[in-house]
């Protein structure tokens, strides 16, 4: 149960990024630097941690030996992730997009075949349980959101809900047994910077310097989203990296994202709460890991 708990507690953090995003759209910052500035001031918070427990060597021979696999995937897995996530920001409202990101659920199994492991169909059955709640809560609302809000900020989305499993999994695949979470997320980090800086470059030529409440926010979202959720995320897959179910089990944890983040804008942004069929969604989405709970808790499948 432990990898579903840190799973769960991932989620809650990473609902920090759909929010802040959020807030900082609102203010009129750029998209970009909403999502170029959380990797700028997470570089040197990993490399403090990583420095302090000696393994920076072990990051760096690694980026060595295969700096082009290292940029492929650092790229996809994070660059392609969180630059679809805030161009969506932008076109459409937090819950649309973090309901539309719950597609990981379904995208991370169905990658599978690509590292030589089978779908796990029964894990699969219990996340569609959880995509039909998402799709409850979005119909909830979907009157009230614009067809162009759909289109630019459903598809980026949908890319990113696959670059990120892709980027993950081929990390913990390659690098699994050789580098632990910290080292996999600063070698990631290094490895989207030259995306980072391209986009950067466009972001700065289109409006200027971020706003110092840009730039806070981005910080904040760096430590709460960049930092604690993905070390919680990447350290819990790696507990079970090697069991196909239970690696879904632990990515479908995040479908709670939607769930923290509705409650993150009632409570910050003051938005509407959702009732009847959002509330049917939500109950789905519980269900949903209920079942993902029993179904890891089950003798048939191995503990820790």
């Amino acid at each position: 149960m432990r990898p579903l708990v840190l799973g769960t507690l991932a989620a809650l953090f990473f609902a920090v990024t759909f929010i802040l995003n959020q807030s900082m759209q609102g203010s009129g910052g750029h998209w970009i630097y909403s999502a170029a500035l959380r990797f700028y001031f997470m570089l040197p918070l990993l490399f403090i941690i990583v420095a302090f427990r000696r393994r920076v060597g072990h990051v760096y021979r690694a980026l060595r030996e295969d700096l082009k696999f290292w940029l492929i995937y650092g790229t996809i897995g994070f660059g392609i992730f969180y630059s679809g996530i805030c161009f969506a920001a932008d076109h459409a409202p937090g819950w649309l997009i973090a309901g539309t990101w719950q597609l990981t659920i379904l995208a991370g199994p169905l990658l599978a075949p690509l590292f030589q492991q089978k779908i796990p169909w029964t894990a699969l059955r219990f996340s569609l349980v959880i995509v039909a709640g998402v799709i409850v809560m979005q119909l909830a609302v979907a009157e009230n959101v614009s067809l162009s809000s759909m289109l630019y900020g459903v598809v980026p989305v949908l890319i990113a809900a696959i670059a990120y499993p892709l980027g993950n999994r081929k990390m913990l695949i390659r690098y699994g047994d050789q580098l632990d979470v910290f080292d996999r997320i600063l070698g990631m980090t290094l490895a989207s910077l030259p995306f980072w800086f391209i986009l950067t470059a466009f972001a700065y030529r289109s409006s200027g310097f971020p706003s110092m409440a840009q730039v806070s926010q981005s910080a904040l979202v760096a430590i709460f989203s960049g930092v604690v959720a993905t070390s919680l995320f990447f350290y819990a897959t790696s507990l079970v990296h090697r069991d196909p179910v239970r690696l879904a089990t632990i990515e479908a944890t995040q479908s709670f994202e939607i769930l923290f983040t509705v409650l993150g804008e009632a409570v910050f942004l003051h938005a509407a709460f959702p009732s009847g069929l959002g509330l049917l969604g939500i109950i789905l989405v519980m269900l949903g890991m209920t079942l993902h709970s029993f179904r890891q808790a089950s003798p048939t499948v191995i503990s820790d």
